[in-house]
């Protein structure tokens, strides 16, 4: 594996990148990309892969708020992937607030000194994994993965260029709503917590779980069950008088 060096300080190559938006292709141009913005961009192996899938883009994706809040306009997730793919990813992902980059032909990774061969994974020219905070087109700030074998993630994470931003930074407590469709209690239960400025993650019986699983989690076979940072909360009531 080659040196892969920071290029803090230096402007991020010049690509254009064909990419497919509904049924026509498009042209973006990585200057248009950058220009007069804060992006943060993350680069990962490949679209679909596991730690790219379970932790790198969903994270992002879930702090994307809060890195807003900071003043970034934009996260960008870019792969040598084609643009098919990349959209494929997002969508099943569901990343709304990420946007995909498919450097299809690693031309912007090349130019970044990160573009490194995985032939005996079967996958041919790939990104290395990093991060890199860029404003206006200049790099402030670079976090490239240990160069170890295998796929390292220890520094590209959403939480490190977090800290980086906002050193101490101190993220609300993670929110879980198990709820079912219809029921008016979930629907003033999730009014709530939006009032409060709590973001969270909504479980739908009969959906995503059943309501055995419900009783053996929470103890009650009711909807809502609400859950702050790991706390069991319990029903709109009790989540009414937890806020108080």
């Amino acid at each position: 594996m080659s040196n892969l060096a920071s290029r803090e300080g230096q402007t991020v190559p010049s690509v254009v990148f064909p990419v497919r938006e509904g049924d026509a292709w498009q042209q973006i141009n990585s200057d248009d990309l950058f220009a007069g913005k804060t992006v943060i961009v993350f680069s990962l192996p490949g679209a679909f892969t596991p730690t790219c899938s379970s932790t790198h883009l969903p994270r992002y994706n879930e702090l994307a708020p809060v890195f807003h809040k900071l003043g970034v306009d934009e996260i960008v997730c870019l792969s040598v992937n084609d643009t098919f793919v990349m959209n494929a990813w997002k969508a099943e992902q569901e990343a709304q607030n990420i946007r995909v980059i498919p450097d299809g032909n690693g031309d912007f990774s090349r130019g970044m000194g990160m573009l490194v061969d995985k032939k005996e994974l079967g996958f041919g020219p790939r990104s290395w994994r990093y991060s890199m905070l860029v404003k206006d087109g200049v790099i402030e700030k670079q976090f490239i993965e240990p160069q170890e074998p295998g796929d390292p993630f220890k520094v590209s994470d959403a939480d490190t260029m977090l800290q980086y931003l906002s050193p101490g930074y101190q993220l609300p407590p993670s929110v879980a709503l198990f709820s079912k469709p219809g029921c008016p209690h979930c629907i003033a239960a999730k009014a709530l917590l939006s009032e409060r400025g709590y973001s969270y993650e909504e479980v739908v019986l009969g959906d995503d779980v059943s309501t055995v699983a419900l009783r053996a989690i929470t103890g009650r076979d009711t909807v809502p069950q609400v859950f702050i940072g790991g706390e069991h909360i319990g029903g709109n009531d009790d989540l009414v008088a937890h806020l108080k």
